[in-house]
């Protein structure tokens, strides 16, 4: 369950609990006539299933909720209602499939914003990274992968192409370049001082590596890897259990394609650059083709399944016994 939290102009209130009261899967509605003071209004309180959310925020922000007054959403950890219990029941479809388009898009624009944060990881984890294809060590290199928080703008990619939101997308793919593009020229420089200290050195990178040799040997199981992983990411992060293992999946051929081009670059290494770069550009679009046609199709089948949310005016309230 969802709870919806919304201030609403005072000729706007009888619309909103109309559209509440035609919509399943929606209890415990409060009204608080005159409660709110900025913006000025009334306050609404409703809770409704994860399921029929979605469409509920649509038509508020058909009435123009979100500029006149506000529209909050928390989750509901712990529901003990029969209430509650019955309106989970009457929306169709199961919570853990239900996507809140309006919830990714705002949680995908928080990790796909260029900032110091996500450039520090990003760096950080190139560099573990680096350390990891030298010394041919994969605990380093999955240590690599659950630090990279390249996860957030791939996903932001495929939300703004899905969403057809350009903004989403563009923000996205310039965080997304500008991270990758500082984190390996930061590791270039990390690497030419680990050269100095004598902790790396030229033999490394030419020594057999059957661990990490795969990262700049690009080959069609790469792209296979790549599509897989997008589809596991898109899918955790649309039923609100994306988590570290999520991002250790999505980093497997991307952050480590990364490092070890900036190393190679401070050896001079071309072949081996060209190799890691083409690895990280194929990776990198395979999640982002997979990611954005799942998205695609998960809306599609939703709609298809399921259809619309919202009664027509009049139509009798189902008691449960729906789901």
């Amino acid at each position: 369950m969802l709870h919806l939290r919304m201030i609403t102009p005072h000729h706007l209130t009888e619309q909103v609990v109309d559209l509440i009261d035609q919509t399943v899967g929606t209890t415990h509605l409060v009204v608080l006539p005159g409660a709110a003071r900025d913006p000025e209004g009334d306050l609404v309180l409703v809770d409704v299933a994860r399921e029929a959310a979605d469409e509920l925020l649509q038509e508020m922000r058909s009435l123009g909720i979100d500029k006149t007054g506000s529209i909050a959403v928390e989750n509901i950890d712990l529901s003990i209602s029969t209430r509650a219990d019955d309106a989970e029941e009457e929306a169709p479809g199961e919570a853990a499939d239900a996507v809140v388009w309006e919830q990714l898009s705002e949680s995908t624009h928080e990790e796909s914003t260029l900032t110091i944060t996500y450039s520090a990881f990003m760096i950080v984890a190139t560099m573990i990274a680096a350390c990891g294809v030298v010394l041919d060590n994969a605990i380093l290199i999955v240590g690599a992968m659950a630090v990279g928080p390249e996860f957030g703008p791939l996903a932001g990619i495929c939300t703004g192409l899905v969403q057809r939101r350009p903004r989403l997308a563009g923000r996205s793919l310039f965080a997304l370049a500008v991270g990758f593009t500082v984190a390996m020229a930061a590791t270039t420089v990390f690497s030419l001082v680990m050269n100095a200290l004598g902790l790396f050195h030229e033999g490394m990178l030419d020594d057999p590596r059957p661990n990490t040799s795969f990262i700049w040997q690009p080959d069609p199981f790469s792209f296979v890897v790549a599509l897989l992983a997008g589809i596991a990411g898109m899918l955790s992060l649309t039923s609100a259990k994306a988590g570290a293992l999520v991002g250790v999946a999505i980093s497997v051929t991307t952050v480590p394609a990364g490092a070890n081009a900036a190393v190679a670059l401070s050896y001079g290494d071309l072949a081996q650059m060209w190799g890691s770069g083409i690895q990280l550009a194929v990776n990198l679009g395979g999640i982002v083709l997979s990611g954005t046609l799942t998205l695609i199709a998960w809306k599609l089948l939703w709609r298809t399944q399921h259809g619309r949310m919202i009664r027509r005016p009049g139509a009798p309230r189902r008691t449960g016994g729906a789901g």
